[in-house]
């Protein structure tokens, strides 16, 4: 969840960044980047593997979870950042997961209204205006919340 929030804001907390020619052998990139046990990696320029991940000396890990990352074997020129995401964001990013969990089923309902008549009623949430009219998912339940976060671009 923590890539798409990132890409949704423009924002991807980068405090450090490494250009080179990078090798992913058996589930490790060489050269080493320089990153510390547990930071969260911004990986950039692969063909294959390109998203955000969290770095072990024992191996590469996906975001969301602490499964082994199963990245795909290449050589590529690309770069590594480094970043920085403050705990109160992971936080938000973690509630945001937690929201499309419950919700995100509904919110992908091609119905806005039903009705079984005596039993009950509901109607989805909706967006009334603007070029997104329709359903309201994450990003509008949240954007005020995100937009402290927000950059213009990247």
């Amino acid at each position: 969840m923590l890539e798409q929030v990132c890409a949704h804001i423009h924002n991807y907390f980068i405090s450090a960044v490494y250009p080179a020619r990078y090798s992913i052998e058996s589930g490790m990139i060489s050269p080493a980047p320089s990153l510390k046990e547990g930071q969260r990696f911004w990986l950039c320029g692969s063909d294959l593997n390109d998203g955000v991940y969290t770095y072990h000396t024992s191996g590469i890990t996906n975001d969301d979870d602490n499964a082994s990352a199963d990245l795909q074997d290449e050589v590529f020129s690309g770069t590594v950042c480094g970043m920085a995401v403050p705990k109160t964001f992971m936080s938000l990013v973690t509630e945001i997961g937690d929201w499309v969990e419950k919700y995100g089923e509904a919110t992908n309902s091609p119905f806005t209204q039903e009705t079984v008549v005596g039993v009950y009623s509901y109607m989805k949430a909706t967006k009334s205006t603007g070029a997104g009219a329709g359903v309201r998912d994450w990003t509008d339940v949240f954007a005020s919340r995100l937009n402290e976060w927000r950059k213009v671009c990247l």
